[in-house]
Order: C-alpha cells, then sequence, then structure tokens
C-alpha cells in the first residue's frame, strides 16, 4: 500500500478532501475555511475533476511563500476582513481648507465688529438742520469739538479729573481736521475767537432765528442752540463746509486714553495748573486719563493761554491717534473693543457719519503724528478786549487752499 502523509487516501475522485487526479504525494491540499477571504472566488485554471475545489480557491499560491505572506498577500484582519487602505495626508488641500475657514473666521468677526460698533454711535446732530451752507470743495472737513460735559461721571469722578460740576455743557475746545490729498490738516479755533452769529434755525424748535449782528467769541454758539449752530456759525464765518462733526465729553476722553494703556507725549516744559489738575515734569511720559485731561485743559499756566492750549490740544490728540491706530490696538481684541467701547459711548457725531468715516478721521489724525500733515492755529491778528481777532486775508487764503485741497502754506504765526 501507499504509505502517504495522514490526511491523504488513494481516492482519486477527490471527495473527503481527497487528492486531485494526478496530485503527487508531498503537495498538501488546504481546506476551504484555510482560504483568505480575498483569495476565494480568484480562480487559477480550472479542477479536472468536477466534485474537487468546492468553495477552493487555487488562485492562493501555498508553498511558494512558505506560508510567510509572498508578495501581493494582504494579510487579513483578525475580523476576518481586509485593512482599509491607508493614504498619506493630503497637506496641501488641508491647508487650502484651513486657509479659506480663517478667512471666514475674519471676514464673519470684521463684519460683527463693524455693525456692533456702527450701532454704538451717537448720531444726535442732524446737519440737514444747517441753513445757507457754502458749498462743498475738495476733501473732507471734520469739525471736531471736546466738551465738557459731565455726563455719566460720579461725584467721585468729578473731583479725580478737577471737572467741577457745572450743568450742561460747553465746548472745551474746536478743531477743523481736512482730510485730502496733500495730506491732512489740523487746525485749531481758539474758543476765545471773535465772530459773527448769522441768522439759524432753532436746532429743536425749528424757529428762523434773524441775524442781528451779534459777535462773540466763538464758544458762545455752541452754549446758545447746541452743534448745529456752532456748524452754523465756523461755515459763515470761514467759507468752509463741515461734512462731520464729531464730539466727546471728558469721561469719553479720559476713559479711552486708560483704555490703550496710557499715551505717551514728550512735554518739553515742566508746568502746573491747579484747575486743570495739571503737575508735569519735563521730558517723555506716558499719561493716564486724569493725566491726559489736565493735560489738554490747562490754560492758566500759559502766557497765551487759549493759543498755548489749543497747540497742547493738538500735540495730544494727534499722539492719541498715532497709538491707537496701530496694528497691537487694532488686532488684538482685549485692547480693541475697551477702547472702542470707552470711545463709542460717549462720541456724539452727526446723522451720516459711519464707522468708516471715523476711522478715515483717526488716520489722518494720525498722519498728522506722522509728519504727513500740518498743524496750525487759526491765523490771528490781535485782541479785540478779551477775544481774538482772525486775520482775515490769512483765513481767506487758507480755506481756498483747503477747498482746491492744494497744499497749505498760510501759517498761523
Amino acid at each position: 500500500m501507499t504509505d502517504w502523509p495522514e490526511g491523504w487516501t488513494g481516492d482519486r475522485n477527490g471527495r473527503n478532501g481527497g487528492a486531485a487526479r494526478g496530485t503527487r504525494p508531498g503537495a498538501r491540499s488546504v481546506p476551504p475555511h484555510a482560504v483568505p477571504r480575498q483569495a476565494q472566488g480568484q480562480g487559477y485554471g480550472q479542477s479536472r475533476d468536477p466534485g474537487y475545489g468546492d468553495g477552493y480557491n487555487t488562485g492562493q499560491v501555498y508553498g511558494g511563500g512558505g506560508g510567510r505572506g509572498g508578495r501581493g498577500t494582504i494579510p487579513a484582519q483578525s475580523g476576518g476582513g481586509a485593512p482599509e487602505p491607508r493614504y498619506a495626508p493630503d497637506w496641501g488641500r488641508r491647508i487650502k481648507f484651513g486657509a479659506l475657514a480663517l478667512v471666514i473666521v475674519v471676514l464673519v468677526t470684521s463684519i460683527g465688529t463693524y455693525f456692533w460698533a456702527d450701532g454704538k454711535l451717537r448720531r444726535e446732530v442732524d446737519l440737514s438742520k444747517v441753513i445757507e451752507r457754502p458749498e462743498g470743495g475738495e476733501g473732507t472737513n471734520y469739525l471736531i469739538v471736546g466738551s465738557d460735559s459731565r455726563e455719566g461721571m460720579s461725584d467721585e469722578e468729578k473731583k479725580k479729573l478737577h471737572t467741577g460740576s457745572a450743568e450742561g455743557k460747553r465746548t472745551d475746545s474746536m478743531m477743523i481736521l481736512h482730510d485730502g490729498s496733500n495730506g491732512p490738516t489740523l487746525i485749531s479755533l481758539p474758543r476765545d475767537s471773535r465772530v459773527k452769529i448769522p441768522s439759524f434755525k432753532g436746532s429743536e424748535s425749528g424757529k428762523l432765528y434773524p441775524d442781528t449782528g451779534r459777535q462773540t467769541k466763538l464758544n458762545a454758539a455752541y452754549a446758545m442752540d447746541g452743534p448745529e449752530l456752532l456748524v452754523r456759525t465756523v461755515e459763515y464765518n470761514t467759507g468752509l463746509r463741515i461734512d462731520h462733526y464729531v464730539e466727546i465729553g471728558f469721561a469719553g476722553f479720559a476713559n479711552i486714553v486708560d483704555a490703550i494703556g496710557g499715551v505717551e507725549l514728550d512735554i518739553p516744559k515742566a508746568f502746573k495748573d491747579k484747575k486743570s489738575g495739571a503737575d508735569f515734569q519735563a521730558g517723555k511720559q506716558t499719561l493716564d486719563g486724569e493725566q491726559a485731561l489736565a493735560f489738554v485743559r490747562t490754560r492758566y499756566a500759559f502766557a497765551a493761554s487759549d493759543l498755548d492750549r489749543t497747540k497742547n490740544q493738538q500735540k495730544f490728540l494727534a499722539a492719541l491717534a498715532s497709538q491707537t491706530a496701530t496694528p497691537g490696538t487694532v488686532l488684538n481684541p482685549f485692547k480693541l473693543y475697551p477702547t472702542m467701547s470707552a470711545g463709542l459711548d460717549t462720541l456724539i457725531v452727526d446723522k451720516d457719519m459711519s464707522i468708516w468715516s471715523l476711522g478715515q478721521m483717526f488716520f489722518a489724525m494720525k498722519g498728522i503724528t506722522g509728519g504727513d500733515g500740518t498743524s496750525m492755529n487759526m491765523p490771528i491778528a490781535g485782541n479785540v478786549g478779551s477775544d481774538l481777532a482772525w486775520d482775515e486775508p490769512k483765513v481767506k487764503e487758507l480755506v481756498k487752499q483747503l477747498n482746491n485741497d492744494e497744499k497749505v502754506t498760510v501759517t498761523s504765526d
């Protein structure tokens, strides 16, 4: 008898796991359950015996790889299924989607911030009530007013900031900022300027008041009928059309300075003023809100009280704008939002003012500090009592240059 290994028989019809016809000893048949599933159904030739190979796939080569998983063999998972194919990460695709997501986040945040800030603006000044307005020129003209409003201030804050407790509000400083193609020009209007109060329409009553020929200090116009009459008086006495009105009170001014962490300023000469609370040494120093307010309000420490004060106001506001409109503030939400909130809560503007226009104003102010613009007082010819009389020929030439958006050559000296 043939001495074949156990499990093999001489039954050539292939039943009961027998060898196929012609199979030699040593070629071991593998039961169907031992064949990897992914290999089943991949026939490699045909069996000569119809009964052979039921469930058995000859496409898997046995013996050639010694059972060690030859080339091309995909090992079965423990669960019996094929492993999922692994692909290298598509970093280019990931970077594109990441960049797109970042752009969307920035856009949504920017748009949200714009509408949040725009909604906080107090559009309380209606320039449409101003009558007999001059024709507009090139560029944009802002009338920037610092008022002595104590709105929202506690008694403790009034004492700390040396503001006093007077009711109502008056103009503490007035400036025209012209933003044009030849750089910005900042012109201070001394509040003691002698001007004529023209005919006007009452901002509340709508009543027309005739021209009485009255001449008085410029800040009296604001006291008489508020921002609309102030704009009317400035336009009448200069011939320059005011496009936007911006006003800020004591509290808002101090809060903005504190929100950005103070403003660095170089003070050329030491001075003190008990009324404003000013007490400064010469040299570079960082002013907080309280000190900043004292600096811009001081007038009695100077010989030419109002004119010297307006120069300090210009210098400080330009420094404030320069240090506010920086990437460190604009791109830092922990500085940007407190700064905007502090200012916008107390900022009063005209009805046509937008956040975009306000931003342009700040960047124009920054240009003054950067050396791209000019800062000056309205040209003065002399005094009429305690009032300051404007130099009419110089004022006329200055206004002409601003309306034509020409480089300003007129000086205040």
